[in-house]
C-alpha cells in the first residue's frame, strides 16, 4: 500500500482567509463597520500569548478588527463573566473569542456561558452545541469545523462511513462527533477509560485524534486506508497519532503541524464575519 496523502490544512485555510477577507472588505465597504474580534485572555500563558498574537495578526490580514482583553491570572469567575457580558452588549464587538486555559479557579462553563450566543464565534457556549447537534443555523466549534470542511476538500463523504473519535471535551471531541453524526456517520466516542482502545479504532473509516496524549494511535491500530485527522497537538510539535507508522497504513492523513491548526483559526475569522454580517443586517 503507497503512503498516505496529506490533508494541507495550511493550503484550504488560505483560500478560506482569502474569501474572508474579501467577505469582510465587502461589510466593511456597505456599513461603514469592519466586522471585531474580542479576544480575551486570562494570565500570560506563554502558550496561550502566542495563540493569541498569532489570531490578532491574522486577523488585522483579513480586514477585522481585533479588540485584545488582556486579564490578570487572578481574576474570578465573577470578574470573567461580567467582562464577557460587557463584550456580548457591546455593538461594536461582533466576536468573541475567550482563550482558555483559564486556571483551575476559574469556572469554565460559567464564563463560556456569558459569552452571547450570537458572538459565539468559537461555538463554545450550549447553545452552539444544541444548533450543532441539531443541524440548526449558529456557529460550530471552530476546530470540528475546520475537520468538516477537510473532509469534504479531500472529498470524503462520511455517510454510512464509522468514524471514532479519541476525546470527549465539550469543544472539540464531543462537537466533533456530533458534527459527524449529522452527515450520516456512524459515531463511537472513545476516551481514557476505552477499554482495548486498538480494536475501537481499527474498526474506524474515519479517525479523529482529540484526546492530547502525543502518538496514543499507532500504524498497527488503524484499518487500512483509514482517513486520519490529528486534532492533538503536543509539545515538540507532535500529535496524537505516530504519524511516521500511521502514513504508511491510511489513505488521508492530517500532519502535525500544518493540517487541523490552520482550518481552526481560519474557521474563526469565517464565522466572526459571518456574525458581524448578521449583527449588522439586523
Amino acid at each position: 500500500m503507497s503512503q498516505a496523502r496529506l490533508m494541507d490544512g495550511t493550503a484550504l485555510a488560505a483560500r478560506i482567509l482569502e474569501e474572508t477577507a474579501k467577505r469582510a472588505a465587502g461589510l466593511t465597504g456597505r456599513t461603514g463597520t469592519a466586522p471585531c474580534l474580542a479576544t480575551v485572555l486570562v494570565g500570560e500563558d506563554p502558550a496561550s500569548v502566542t495563540y493569541v498574537k498569532m489570531k490578532q495578526n491574522r486577523c488585522r490580514k483579513a480586514g477585522i478588527i481585533s479588540r485584545h482583553v488582556a486579564l490578570p491570572a487572578a481574576t474570578t469567575t465573577e470578574d470573567l463573566v461580567g467582562t464577557l457580558r460587557e463584550l456580548s452588549a457591546d455593538p461594536g464587538v461582533h466576536g468573541i473569542l475567550l482563550q482558555h486555559p483559564m486556571g483551575d479557579h476559574i469556572d469554565e462553563r460559567a464564563v463560556f456561558e456569558a459569552i452571547a450566543p450570537e458572538k459565539d464565534v468559537d461555538g463554545v457556549t450550549f447553545a452552539s452545541f444544541a444548533t450543532m447537534s441539531f443541524g440548526l443555523p449558529g456557529f460550530v466549534s471552530c476546530t470540528p469545523g475546520g475537520i468538516m470542511r477537510l473532509l469534504d476538500e479531500y472529498g470524503v463523504d462520511p455517510a454510512g462511513k464509522r468514524a471514532v473519535v479519541v476525546g470527549r471535551s465539550a469543544i472539540l471531541g464531543k462537537p466533533a462527533g456530533m458534527l459527524l453524526l449529522a452527515r450520516d456517520a456512524t459515531v463511537t466516542y472513545c476516551h481514557s477509560r476505552t477499554r482495548d482502545l486498538s480494536a475501537a479504532v481499527r474498526e474506524a473509516d474515519i479517525v479523529v485524534a482529540a484526546v492530547g496524549r502525543p502518538r496514543l494511535i499507532r500504524g498497527q491500530d488503524l484499518k487500512p486506508g483509514a482517513v486520519v485527522i490529528d486534532a492533538g497537538y503536543n509539545a515538540g510539535n507532535v500529535g496524537d497519532v505516530d504519524f511516521d507508522s500511521a502514513v504508511e497504513r491510511a489513505s488521508l492523513i492530517t500532519p502535525v503541524p500544518g493540517g487541523v491548526g490552520p482550518m481552526t483559526i481560519a474557521t474563526l475569522l469565517e464565522q466572526t464575519v459571518d456574525a458581524a454580517e448578521r449583527q449588522l443586517a439586523a
